[in-house]
């Protein structure tokens, strides 16, 4: 009876969130980002993603007991909107969006990159202007993509991560392995180590936990929320990031930080081509492509409902962002938009400055939610206990740190993004005289709460 008054079924076992999660994040996660962050932190990869995976525990458990007090809710948005200011809310909302602009972006320069190694012959502008022209194609005719194919895909990629484990053990126990420090040199090697790169790496080693938020807004769907998102979104970032800290450190064991890289956006085939031969580069070069192909899809389809959402909300202009193609029911305008300015960034940004603007605004969103745990559950509790204190100042710190460590450039760029919003909202505001804009549970566009817009689902 409860669906049929509109209401979601409680129906999602913790477990299920915690599969939903891995899907999310993808096992091979940290693999296109693997040269990117080895030529950053001087080599300590394995480093990286496990204090990231630290940093993001802590928010993660932010996030699980934002989840238990609006278990209706799932946004970022909405925490810090409700908690701490709305015009703080709208900030934290504001630096996520720059994610869903930047992701098709750096998927489309991933994507080129790994088709360079099957087709090198074709240049890169060829390939960015390829798949560009298939995202945007996709999306406007309407392709959906299902949870059945999503399982597959996880599934291959989970198998062609365990042939990764045993091709790499193989290859490094029949190799010399005598050298001093050899298995402890990609957490620490004294020749290398600097706190800033190792730091700078980890800002950008982010990116492999990037979405676990989104465990979050299944609370309506899920058995025993209160309980269960808390856990699987804890789950999930441990999961996910142990798994990744064991691919990398194999990864450095048999492709040493000494050693440059082909081409450092798509290095890790290159890896995976020395434990097992050139059959071993096309299967892990074809996994990741494929991967990155249907996120890509995914993205740019994301980025342009966001921007439907404002449109129909009248935050943005309703006559070209609030338009939905009465065919296909696709907004039609929005897709094209971000596929041409995703193009024009292809050509201008690398995978790893897109890495880092896009964690600039997850980063800066997670410090927001830290906050608001912190005021929900001890600034304002009437019985204040130290585990309600520590981990979300320990979470707000890490992530501010982790900002601070980002390059000077994407600093840059979502510094000037977060003063367009904060232009922006003062400009439909008048001022902020009149209300300010906020972005709604479940939401990932902003509504004018003077005029009751209507959040983006």
């Amino acid at each position: 009876m409860g669906a049929e008054r509109g209401q979601l079924r409680r129906v999602l076992t913790r477990w299920d969130l915690v599969l939903y999660g891995v899907i999310i994040l993808q096992p091979t996660a940290p693999l296109p980002v693997f040269g990117v962050l080895s030529e950053r932190a001087h080599g300590h990869v394995v480093t990286t993603i496990l204090l990231a995976m630290v940093g993001m525990l802590f928010t993660a458990i932010s996030y699980g007991r934002m989840a238990q007090a609006y278990p209706s809710a799932g946004s970022a948005f909405t925490y810090v909107s409700r908690e701490l200011n709305p015009l703080l809310g709208y900030m934290a909302g504001w630096g996520m969006l720059i994610d869903y602009m930047v992701n098709p972006l750096i998927l489309i320069v991933w994507c080129s990159k790994a088709a360079m190694n099957f087709v090198p012959q074709l240049p890169y502008a060829v390939w960015a202007v390829v798949f560009c022209a298939l995202f945007t194609t996709l999306n406007l005719v309407g392709v959906k993509s299902s949870a059945r194919i999503s399982g597959v895909l996880v599934a291959t990629m989970t198998a062609v991560v365990v042939v990764f484990v045993i091709t790499a053990t193989r290859y490094v126990l029949a190799h010399d392995h005598s050298a001093p420090g050899f298995f402890s040199h990609p957490f620490y090697d004294p020749s290398s180590f600097k706190l800033d790169a190792v730091l700078g790496g980890t800002s950008i080693a982010v990116l492999t936990y990037i979405g676990f938020d989104g465990i979050s807004t299944l609370s309506e769907e899920a058995d025993n929320p209160r309980r269960n998102i808390l856990f699987a979104t804890v789950a999930t970032c441990l999961m996910i990031g142990v798994l990744a800290a064991i691919e990398v450190y194999l990864g450095q064991l048999v492709w040493p930080a000494s050693r440059p890289f082909r081409d450092v956006d798509t290095a890790f085939v290159d890896v995976a081509a020395q434990t097992a031969g050139p059959w071993f580069f096309v299967v892990m070069n074809l996994t990741l492509l494929l991967a990155n192909f249907g996120s890509g899809i995914g993205s740019q389809l994301g980025a342009a409902r966001l921007l439907y959402g404002m449109g129909r909300s009248n935050a943005l202009p309703a006559s070209f962002f609030g338009v939905v193609d009465p065919r296909r029911q696709i907004p039609r305008n929005n897709v094209i938009l971000v596929g041409v300015v995703a193009l024009i960034g292809a050509f201008f940004i690398s995978y790893g400055l897109g890495a880092q603007i896009l964690n600039f605004g997850a980063l800066t969103a997670y410090m927001g939610v830290n906050a608001a745990a912190l005021v929900h559950y001890y600034v304002r509790a009437t019985q204040r206990r130290m585990r309600d204190l520590w981990p979300p100042i320990l979470g707000f710190l890490t992530c501010l740190l982790l900002w601070l460590n980002l390059s000077r450039p994407a600093k840059t760029v979502g510094l000037i993004w977060l003063t367009i919003g904060m232009g922006y909202a003062a400009w439909r505001t008048r001022g902020f005289r009149s209300g300010i804009l906020t972005f709604a549970a479940g939401s990932e566009g902003p509504v004018d709460e003077a005029r009751g817009g209507v959040a983006l689902r």
